[in-house]
């Protein structure tokens, strides 16, 4: 049977549309058991994010003390006929397929059929220096093979069916964007090699293997392949907006692009399954998922900032692992938080639009229980500091004897001939924020109304609240 047409699930021989409709029936019913006013809350952030950007939905699902404790969907998931969103539809789940894929690799590991620092050319011959890419290096996006699909949209040849093979001989036989292991630089070809990887080992098209050693282990009972077909009348439809023209039927990848690296859909619940899988440490075994959430390092000791198939930076100051996806007319959000075992899953039907990344950040500290001021005081504190240096001031109870020390008159200065002439902010947004040396280190934007100038503010603040850090760089 070719590849393609074996994706579909063990034993179904109906049409896509069938499977959908029949698929319909075996959804989990909607989850509710959070207080009144935590509910209110994420509705209400929800909501004014869907309104605030013009994303047609959003299906959520919020995972607390190990357990899903709310699914809920908002808006259209079709406008026409118009369709409410519901939490039994599937959305596509775009790259969060990744960590997938990863799994995968890793179970085959277990199973002693390969190691994760094995050549690729060990199972993928002829791959541009696949003597020294390793497996590793493909999970952890630090191999330097160029990406085949960088863009936030879709092209024409993107259309029309492919094969894997294809995408091997166009991009990873081509020179390497990097040395191996020398640099991160995302690329879905990667996933691509890994996936094959996973079928010659099993003996099996990619999807059977995850129906047998990871769906049905979890209880994933909805997951779709949308690298055979579009995704079924009862599920959300995908959407494109030009500019700001009105929102458009998104076009659908052809057959085979998505393989391995963004074929996913399924309901916001089972993902939350998946996340519920990696805080219990419950299908891999502890080395496996020690491999897959520890952040790989570059050959000169950088840290890359994610794993295999997963981002490791934290959130709020919570260790965290997290991934975005987005394929034509879809983007996801998926943050886990392991030792809070605590998870966040938002999904969107717009392609190349903000709103899942957007929920998922607000939605955090509620989610947790954390302060949600605080970001938002950094985010002030930093601002008033900046507008103060513009003019050569600063308050100096908020430093540390070292940064004290750092802004000297001269500093003071400079600080003050060079930021004033870019007139008052008029944005200044947070980039990241994580832990470092015991410290929560900020990154912030700022852009100015008259000038292309733009510049980027770094803080560390000390747990007392002083800082001992404040730097401005420019962004060339």
């Amino acid at each position: 049977m070719p590849r393609l047409a074996a994706l579909l699930f063990i034993g179904l021989t109906f049409s896509s549309s069938q499977y959908s409709n029949a698929q319909a029936s075996s959804f989990t019913q909607p989850v509710d058991t959070i207080p009144a006013d935590l509910r209110g809350k994420i509705d209400t952030v929800t909501a004014k994010v869907l309104a605030d950007t013009g994303v047609p939905s959003a299906s959520i699902a919020i995972v607390q003390k190990g357990q899903i404790v709310y699914t809920n969907a908002y808006g259209k998931a079709r406008l026409e006929p118009p369709t409410p969103a519901a939490p039994q539809m599937r959305y596509s789940i775009g790259s969060i397929s990744k960590q997938f894929t990863a799994a995968s690799i890793l179970l085959l590991e277990q199973q002693g059929k390969l190691s994760i620092d094995d050549p690729v050319s060990k199972y993928i011959p002829g791959l541009t220096r696949g003597d020294e890419v390793t497996i590793r290096m493909l999970l952890s996006h630090t191999s330097g093979y160029q990406d085949y699909w960088p863009q936030d949209y879709l092209m024409p040849p993107m259309r029309e069916a492919t094969t894997s093979q294809h995408i091997l001989d166009t991009w990873a036989k081509k020179p390497l964007d990097f040395d191996p292991g020398t640099k991160w630089q995302y690329s879905n070809t990667n996933f691509v090699i890994a996936g094959l990887i996973v079928e010659k080992l099993s003996g099996q098209p990619l999807m059977h293997f995850l129906q047998q050693n990871v769906f049905t282990s979890l209880d994933m009972k909805s997951v779709y392949n949308t690298d055979v077909a579009r995704l079924g009348d009862t599920d959300a439809a995908g959407y494109i907006r030009y500019a700001l023209g009105p929102l458009r039927p998104a076009p659908k990848e052809g057959a085979g692009w998505m393989f391995a690296a963004g074929e996913l859909a399924m309901p916001a619940h089972d993902l939350a399954l998946w996340d519920i899988s990696i805080m219990n440490r419950s299908l891999l075994t502890p080395e496996s998922y020690k491999q897959m959430f520890t952040s790989v390092k570059l050959k000169d000791g950088t840290d890359s900032g994610y794993g295999l198939g997963v981002f490791t930076k934290p959130r709020s100051g919570h260790p965290a692992l997290e991934h975005s996806g987005e394929v034509s007319g879809f983007v996801s959000e998926n943050i886990v938080f392991p030792n809070d075992k605590a998870a966040i899953i938002v999904l969107t039907n717009q392609d190349a639009a903000p709103a899942a990344g957007i929920i998922g950040r607000q939605l955090t500290p509620i989610v947790l229980g954390i302060d949600a001021q605080s970001s938002s005081q950094a985010e002030t504190q930093a601002l008033t500091i900046f507008k103060g240096l513009q003019q050569g001031q600063i308050d100096r109870t908020l430093f540390t004897d070292n940064c004290n020390a750092y802004f000297s008159q001269q500093a003071l200065d400079d600080f003050s001939s060079s930021l004033k002439p870019l007139g008052a902010p008029t944005t200044f947004h947070p980039l990241a924020e994580e832990l470092r040396g015991g410290m929560t280190f900020h990154v912030f934007a700022v852009a100015f109304k008259n000038t292309p100038q733009q510049v980027h503010v770094t803080t560390y603040t000390m747990p007392d609240g002083k800082l001992e850090q404040y730097l401005v760089e420019p962004v060339e």
